[in-house]
Protein backbone atom coordinates (compact mmCIF):
# COMPACT_ATOMS: atom_id res chain seq x y z
CA UNK A 1 0.00 0.00 0.00
CA UNK A 2 1.31 3.25 -0.87
CA UNK A 3 2.47 5.42 1.80
CA UNK A 4 1.95 9.41 2.08
CA UNK A 5 5.64 10.35 2.06
CA UNK A 6 5.43 8.45 -1.26
CA UNK A 7 3.39 10.48 -2.90
CA UNK A 8 4.17 14.07 -4.62
CA UNK A 9 1.30 15.65 -3.83
CA UNK A 10 -0.07 18.77 -5.34
CA UNK A 11 -0.64 21.11 -2.39
CA UNK A 12 0.92 19.27 0.67
CA UNK A 13 -1.25 20.50 3.72
CA UNK A 14 -4.40 20.43 1.76
CA UNK A 15 -6.96 17.59 2.44
CA UNK A 16 -9.27 18.39 -0.60
CA UNK A 17 -6.06 18.34 -2.67
CA UNK A 18 -4.34 15.09 -1.60
CA UNK A 19 -7.54 13.22 -1.94
CA UNK A 20 -7.85 14.89 -5.72
CA UNK A 21 -4.35 13.61 -6.04
CA UNK A 22 -5.68 9.52 -4.90
CA UNK A 23 -8.92 9.70 -6.77
CA UNK A 24 -9.51 12.94 -8.79
CA UNK A 25 -9.36 11.26 -12.00
CA UNK A 26 -12.69 10.85 -13.85
CA UNK A 27 -11.77 7.06 -14.85
CA UNK A 28 -10.66 6.61 -11.18
CA UNK A 29 -13.81 8.09 -9.56
CA UNK A 30 -15.72 6.12 -11.76
CA UNK A 31 -14.04 2.65 -11.26
CA UNK A 32 -15.10 3.50 -7.53
CA UNK A 33 -18.13 4.36 -8.45
CA UNK A 34 -18.83 1.01 -9.91
CA UNK A 35 -16.81 -1.00 -7.19
CA UNK A 36 -19.36 0.55 -4.47
CA UNK A 37 -22.15 -0.03 -6.72
CA UNK A 38 -20.71 -4.31 -6.94
CA UNK A 39 -19.09 -4.71 -9.55
CA UNK A 40 -15.95 -6.65 -9.03
CA UNK A 41 -14.47 -7.86 -12.05
CA UNK A 42 -12.04 -6.46 -14.38
CA UNK A 43 -14.39 -7.37 -17.26
CA UNK A 44 -17.88 -5.62 -15.08
CA UNK A 45 -15.61 -2.33 -15.01
CA UNK A 46 -14.47 -2.47 -18.64
CA UNK A 47 -18.12 -3.23 -19.97
CA UNK A 48 -19.90 -0.39 -17.67
CA UNK A 49 -17.42 2.15 -18.12
CA UNK A 50 -16.31 1.47 -21.91
CA UNK A 51 -12.86 2.37 -20.80
CA UNK A 52 -9.70 0.83 -22.67
CA UNK A 53 -8.15 -1.92 -21.40
CA UNK A 54 -4.86 -0.01 -20.91
CA UNK A 55 -6.32 2.41 -18.73
CA UNK A 56 -8.70 0.58 -17.17
CA UNK A 57 -5.72 -1.52 -15.74
CA UNK A 58 -3.77 1.44 -14.96
CA UNK A 59 -5.97 2.84 -12.55
CA UNK A 60 -7.15 -0.81 -10.84
CA UNK A 61 -3.33 -1.08 -10.05
CA UNK A 62 -3.25 2.65 -8.39
CA UNK A 63 -6.35 2.06 -6.42
CA UNK A 64 -4.53 -0.86 -5.34
CA UNK A 65 -1.08 0.78 -4.59
CA UNK A 66 -3.35 3.78 -2.70
CA UNK A 67 -5.30 1.25 -0.53
CA UNK A 68 -8.65 2.29 -1.81
CA UNK A 69 -9.20 -1.08 -3.46
CA UNK A 70 -8.09 -5.22 -2.31
CA UNK A 71 -7.30 -7.61 -5.23
CA UNK A 72 -8.23 -11.00 -4.14
CA UNK A 73 -6.75 -13.48 -6.95
CA UNK A 74 -8.95 -16.69 -7.40
CA UNK A 75 -7.67 -19.91 -6.97
CA UNK A 76 -6.35 -20.72 -10.36
CA UNK A 77 -4.48 -17.06 -10.39
CA UNK A 78 -6.89 -15.40 -13.56
CA UNK A 79 -10.05 -13.20 -13.55
CA UNK A 80 -9.03 -11.43 -9.76
CA UNK A 81 -11.55 -9.75 -8.61
CA UNK A 82 -11.29 -6.17 -6.73
CA UNK A 83 -13.38 -5.16 -3.42
CA UNK A 84 -13.33 -1.83 -2.04
CA UNK A 85 -11.03 -1.32 1.33
CA UNK A 86 -12.39 0.56 4.27
CA UNK A 87 -10.45 3.74 2.77
CA UNK A 88 -12.84 2.71 -0.58
CA UNK A 89 -15.79 2.40 1.14
CA UNK A 90 -15.15 5.71 3.20
CA UNK A 91 -15.44 7.25 -0.53
CA UNK A 92 -19.54 6.30 -0.72
CA UNK A 93 -20.27 9.91 0.81
CA UNK A 94 -17.85 11.76 -1.74
CA UNK A 95 -19.82 9.53 -4.48
CA UNK A 96 -22.85 10.11 -2.98
CA UNK A 97 -22.25 13.55 -3.06
CA UNK A 98 -20.99 14.05 -6.58
CA UNK A 99 -24.10 11.74 -7.34
CA UNK A 100 -26.65 14.30 -5.88
CA UNK A 101 -25.23 17.27 -7.32
CA UNK A 102 -24.84 16.05 -10.94
CA UNK A 103 -28.61 15.14 -10.10
CA UNK A 104 -29.25 18.79 -9.49
CA UNK A 105 -26.95 20.65 -11.66
CA UNK A 106 -25.90 18.16 -14.36
CA UNK A 107 -29.03 17.37 -16.00
CA UNK A 108 -31.70 19.60 -17.76
CA UNK A 109 -35.27 19.43 -16.68
CA UNK A 110 -36.91 16.56 -16.95
CA UNK A 111 -33.71 14.55 -18.28
CA UNK A 112 -33.58 10.85 -17.30
CA UNK A 113 -31.11 10.01 -15.33
CA UNK A 114 -29.93 7.43 -12.85
CA UNK A 115 -30.57 8.20 -8.97
CA UNK A 116 -29.76 5.96 -5.97
CA UNK A 117 -32.88 4.71 -4.26
CA UNK A 118 -32.89 2.72 -0.29
CA UNK A 119 -34.42 -0.90 -1.31
CA UNK A 120 -36.30 -0.75 1.63
CA UNK A 121 -38.74 2.15 0.60
CA UNK A 122 -37.73 3.14 -2.88
CA UNK A 123 -37.03 6.26 -2.25
CA UNK A 124 -34.08 8.76 -3.31
CA UNK A 125 -31.24 8.89 -0.88
CA UNK A 126 -31.90 11.90 1.29
CA UNK A 127 -29.91 14.56 0.28
CA UNK A 128 -26.20 15.63 2.16
CA UNK A 129 -25.96 18.30 3.94
CA UNK A 130 -23.10 19.36 6.38
CA UNK A 131 -24.91 20.65 9.74
CA UNK A 132 -23.55 22.51 12.42
CA UNK A 133 -23.49 21.75 15.91
CA UNK A 134 -26.96 23.20 16.20
CA UNK A 135 -28.28 20.94 13.68
CA UNK A 136 -28.86 23.30 10.88
CA UNK A 137 -27.73 23.40 7.37
CA UNK A 138 -23.51 24.65 7.91
CA UNK A 139 -22.87 27.33 4.97
CA UNK A 140 -19.32 27.76 3.62
CA UNK A 141 -18.88 31.17 4.96
CA UNK A 142 -19.91 29.91 8.61
CA UNK A 143 -16.58 27.74 8.46
CA UNK A 144 -13.35 28.49 9.19
CA UNK A 145 -9.97 26.84 8.12
CA UNK A 146 -7.28 26.02 10.36
CA UNK A 147 -3.82 24.40 10.22
CA UNK A 148 -3.95 21.00 12.47
CA UNK A 149 -0.41 18.52 13.31
CA UNK A 150 3.26 19.43 13.17
CA UNK A 151 4.91 21.41 10.33
CA UNK A 152 5.60 19.19 6.80
CA UNK A 153 9.78 18.57 7.97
Amino acid sequence: MLQPTDMDWTDPECPVARAADLVGDKWTLLIVRDSLDGKRRFSEFEKSLGVAKNILSDRLRLLVERGILTRIPNERGTRSEYEPTTAGLDLFTLVLSLRQWGERNAFGTNERHSTLVTPATGQPVPQLRPLGPDGSELKPQETLLVKVGHPAT
